[in-house]
């Protein structure tokens, strides 16, 4: 079988065009095939358009939670439900081509254990936009150990060993890009062009790439907690020089040390890296203090489709999970 994970939140302008369009491509493929859909506490009429689809075709499913818990837990969510060998994450937008999907089989069927849509151009996008991109993805290649591709997102092909590992991943804090590149395994790729948004507005403001660049970050890697080391140092050899020059300059030419400016000007500009370090060790504080509390991940409102036994997050034993019933994975 071959699953389709689509996380959606305030979709119902796209979900029509989006379910035209990948049913052909996978009737296509000659095997059994379900699109499981994860409405992520929509406003709009995205559940209730669900729900027509699924009376129109079985093979869709859905699991509607209990609140917005983001797209990359709506994404953990549809992974945890998707029953195939190999399951395809894709947006309902359409910016994700259905059409690419045949390729990836094929690379699976051939031996690829996980296969990636790389964006060759990222025309569609601003110059500052895509600049800030590439300058993401720089830093992140030289500070973690966990090889995360640029210019690839959440669609790919994943077998389902992969997503056997993806799933015992507990952490709450789920930057979905490095978490797909962790497990290793034989990757391919394959390029193409991101379309434009089918229909609606993308929900990504600027503030949420931020947030979610700085997940990323603080999730793959320790440098930004360790570096405060050297720049300790530094700091340190650098106030021994400048005490050694002071006390040349008064006992052997007895130059007055001025120095009220600079000194303000340095002691301002040593508050703000003690601050600057004081807020990198808190945003590592408070991802230790989301972990800790083990909550569960996401809540499952309703959901269609699953009659099979489910594992709930955190218990470890098996629930049957009748669908329209309440539970917490």
């Amino acid at each position: 079988m071959i699953s389709i994970v689509a996380p959606a939140y305030n979709e119902a302008k796209n979900l029509v065009a989006f379910i035209e369009a990948m049913t052909p491509v996978l009737d296509k493929l000659g095997d059994a095939w379900e699109i499981v859909f994860v409405d992520d506490g929509s406003r709009d009429d995205t559940l209730g358009m669900l729900l027509a689809a699924r009376s129109n075709d079985s093979r869709v499913k859905v699991v509607s939670l209990a609140r917005n818990f983001g797209k990359d837990v709506a994404l953990t969510a549809g992974l945890r439900h998707a029953r195939g060998r190999a399951v395809i994450p894709i947006d309902c937008d359409l910016q994700h081509p259905p059409e690419l999907i045949p390729e990836m089989v094929a690379k699976w069927r051939a031996g690829a254990d996980m296969v990636i849509g790389v964006r060759s151009k990222r025309t569609e996008e601003g110059l500052l936009r895509r600049g800030s991109a590439r300058a993401y993805y720089w830093v992140m290649r030289r500070m973690n150990d966990v090889a995360i591709p640029p210019n690839a997102g959440d669609f790919r092909l994943l077998d389902r060993k992969i997503v056997d590992v993806i799933n015992d991943m507990p952490e709450r804090t789920r930057f979905m890009k490095g978490i797909f590149a962790w497990p290793g395994f034989k990757t391919e790729k394959v390029e193409f062009q991101a379309n434009q948004r089918a229909g609606g507005q993308s929900n990504w403001s600027l503030f949420k790439l931020w947030r979610f660049a700085l997940d990323g970050l603080f999730s793959f890697s320790t440098v930004p907690l360790k570096i405060w080391t050297y720049i300790g140092g530094l700091s340190a050899l650098a106030a021994f020089v400048y005490l050694i020059v002071t006390l040349i300059q008064k006992l052997f030419f007895g130059i007055d040390a001025e120095g009220y400016a600079s000194l303000l000007i340095v002691m301002l500009f040593f508050n703000g890296l003690l601050l600057l370090s004081n807020g990198i060790q808190g945003e590592y504080i408070a991802r230790i203090f989301e972990e800790v509390k083990g909550r569960p991940l996401y809540v499952v409102g309703k959901k269609w489709g699953f009659d099979e036994p489910a594992v709930k997050l955190g218990v470890g034993a098996p629930s049957v999970d009748p669908p329209g019933r309440d539970v917490v994975s």
